[in-house]
C-alpha cells in the first residue's frame, strides 16, 4: 500500500515538474511513466490559479486588464514552455523542405514569422474570449480549458510516434490505462464544473484539437516532439474557451 502511495506521489511530483516551474522534490529517476494520469489535475490547478487572478482583479481593474494578468500568470507558472512549443511548431510547419528541415527549424532558438504570428493569435484570441466572460464563467472556463488541454497533450503523445529519439516528446510515453483514467477524470471534471451541455462542448473541442494535432504532427513532422505537445496545450486552451463562450452565449 505504501509503495502505491509513494508511486502516486512521485507521479504527481513529476507531472508538476514537467508542466510547471513549481519546484517539488522528486524520488529516484522513474521517468514520466507515472506522471501522465496527473496531467489534467495539474492543468486544472494552473487554470484555477489564473482564473483566481482574473476574479480577484476584475472588479477593480476591469475584465480586460484582469484577463491580461491571468494570462501572464498562466505563462509564468508554466515557464512559457507551452508558448515556446507553439511558436517553434508554427515555424516548423511553415518551413519549406522535408521533415528533417522542419525539425531543424523547430530546434532553432530564435522565433520566426510564423511563430510570432501564432503567439499573437493565441494571445489575442484568449484575451478577447476570456474577457468576454463574467467572473464565474471565466474561472470555470480556465479551469476546464487547462485541464482538457493537458489531456489533449496526452492523447497527442499516445497517438503520434516520437519524431526524435531524444527530447521531451520522446520521454513522454502514455499507456492505455493512464490515458483512460485521465480521460474519465477530465470528462467528469468538465461536466461537473461547466454543466452537461457546455462540458460536452468543451470535451468535443479538446478532442478535435488533439486529433488535428496528431494529423499535422504525423504528416508534417513525422511524429510528436516536446514542441508539438506544448502547441497542442496552448491551442486546446484557446479552442475550449471559445467553445464555452459560444455555448454560454447561445
Amino acid at each position: 500500500m505504501r509503495a502505491h502511495t509513494d508511486a502516486a506521489r512521485d507521479g504527481l511530483a513529476r507531472a508538476i515538474t514537467f508542466l510547471t516551474i513549481v519546484p517539488v522534490p522528486l524520488g529516484a529517476d522513474g521517468g514520466l511513466s507515472g506522471a501522465a494520469v496527473w496531467f489534467p489535475l495539474v492543468g486544472g490547478a494552473v487554470g484555477a490559479l489564473a482564473g483566481g487572478v482574473r476574479v480577484l482583479f476584475a472588479s477593480s481593474l476591469g475584465t480586460t486588464v484582469a484577463t491580461v494578468l491571468a494570462m501572464i500568470v498562466l505563462v509564468i507558472v508554466t515557464g512559457a514552455l507551452h508558448q515556446d512549443g507553439l511558436a517553434d511548431t508554427a515555424d516548423g510547419l511553415g518551413a519549406r523542405g522535408d521533415v528533417g528541415r522542419r525539425l531543424e527549424v523547430m530546434r532553432d532558438s530564435s522565433t520566426g514569422v510564423f511563430g510570432s504570428l501564432a503567439l499573437i493569435a493565441w494571445a489575442l484570441l484568449l484575451l478577447t474570449t476570456v474577457a468576454a466572460l463574467d467572473d464565474d464563467h471565466a474561472l470555470r472556463a480556465l479551469i476546464v480549458a487547462c485541464a482538457l488541454a493537458r489531456w489533449a497533450a496526452l492523447a497527442h503523445a499516445a497517438s503520434a510516434p516520437a519524431a526524435r529519439t531524444d527530447g521531451l516528446g520522446a520521454a513522454l510515453h502514455v499507456g492505455r490505462l493512464p490515458l483512460a483514467v485521465a480521460t474519465v477524470v477530465s470528462a467528469v471534471a468538465a461536466i461537473a464544473i461547466c454543466g452537461l451541455g457546455p462540458g460536452a462542448a468543451a470535451i468535443g473541442a479538446s478532442v478535435v484539437v488533439a486529433a488535428l494535432s496528431v494529423v499535422f504532427a504525423r504528416r508534417r513532422l513525422g511524429g510528436r516532439t516536446g514542441d508539438t505537445l506544448g502547441a497542442t496545450i496552448t491551442v486546446a486552451e484557446v479552442i475550449v474557451c471559445v467553445a464555452l463562450l459560444a455555448v454560454w452565449r447561445s
